[in-house]
């Protein structure tokens, strides 16, 4: 039996979306039970009826996204947040999941979990979804300025994390860059190339890719710094989001057009539901010593369902572990 934290205060839509995504993941899961952390008078009701796999763990304070981070979490000792991450370091629960500030759940991450020994920051990794197998990115926004050593070991853990939780035997590790040659880029890049190339490495380095790659399936892990990561992220959503009301747009717009719609409806709903993010459900913060899943501040009650099946996925898997045993 696994179980899991969730911040039932930190979202767009708290406390409605983490609770009904927590049900949702109690009626997938029989093997979870989950402890909703925020003001008892106002999940409470949304629990309906009593769950012996569900409990409300009252917390009074909510830590905002207009809070320093740091500051909010030593301060704030009853925010939802905080109370979550103590159940986790103290033994009640083995996963965390929030939608709230990430610089909040950063920062809890390492001073709360701390990290894993040898780990100098902790990385925000993502799968992204290609025309092949979902690609890991990591960082995706923890970490703006890093050095060429602190790339090393995001490629070793989303190595370990690609093998462990994601299946891939032998993960295929890249650097983003402006181009495939090995003397492109920038000094952090350039740098960061030189040291992934080093024999005797626990990943399989395969050298430069552009960002038009990782959407083609080029790499299955694609390693840069948080400032390029985030970027890259909220491009691709942007991107998609284009894309699929474009489509709507033409295909609504004449007779012949709504035809074709009729006749491509599954394909469509196919695609859609492949680069849905609310499919993945957060971000998983490697390197923290605990399981730690970072959701979309604007997370629906699918993605937080969804965030809650990662969070046991990657307890099953094990990857903490195997993670600890790579770096």
């Amino acid at each position: 039996m696994y179980t899991v934290a969730v911040d039932a205060m930190g979202g767009d839509f708290a406390p409605e979306s983490p609770v009904r995504g927590s049900l949702r993941a109690l009626r997938e899961f029989e093997d979870i039970s989950i402890l909703l952390v925020g003001r008892k008078e106002a999940v409470a009701p949304l629990l309906g009826a009593e769950n012996p796999r569900a409990r409300v763990i009252d917390a009074r304070d909510v830590i905002t996204n207009h809070e320093p981070p740091v500051l909010a979490i030593r301060r704030k000792t009853d925010s939802s947040l905080v109370v979550a991450l103590r159940l986790v370091k103290d033994g009640d629960a083995q996963a965390l999941v929030s939608a709230g500030s990430t610089g909040a759940v950063m920062a809890g991450s390492l001073f709360r979990l701390n990290r894993i020994p040898g780990v100098e920051r902790p990385a925000i990794a993502i799968t992204v979804p290609t025309l092949g197998k979902p690609t890991l990115l990591l960082d995706a926004g923890a970490n703006v300025d890093c050095a060429p050593e602190t790339l090393v070991q995001f490629a070793a853990m989303g190595s370990a994390y690609a093998k462990s939780a994601l299946g891939y035997p032998s993960p295929r590790v890249a650097l983003v860059n402006i181009g495939e040659e090995a003397e492109k880029g920038n000094a952090l890049t350039k740098a960061a190339h030189k040291l992934l190339s080093a024999p005797g490495r626990p990943f399989a380095f395969s050298g430069n890719i552009e960002a038009r790659g990782i959407p083609l399936g080029e790499a299955d892990v694609a390693v840069c710094d948080g400032f390029t990561g985030n970027i890259l992220m909220k491009s691709m959503e942007g991107l998609s989001k284009a894309i699929f009301t474009m489509l709507k747009r033409e295909l609504t717009s004449s007779l012949r057009g709504k035809i074709g719609g009729l006749l491509a409806a599954d394909s469509f709903r196919r695609m859609k539901h492949a680069m849905n993010p609310d499919e993945v459900g957060g971000a998983l913060m490697l390197g923290a010593s605990q399981v730690v899943i970072k959701a979309h501040g604007n997370s629906s009650e699918f993605a937080f369902f969804s965030a809650i099946r990662q969070a046991r996925a990657a307890l099953e898997a094990n990857v903490i572990r195997k993670i600890a045993d790579t770096i």
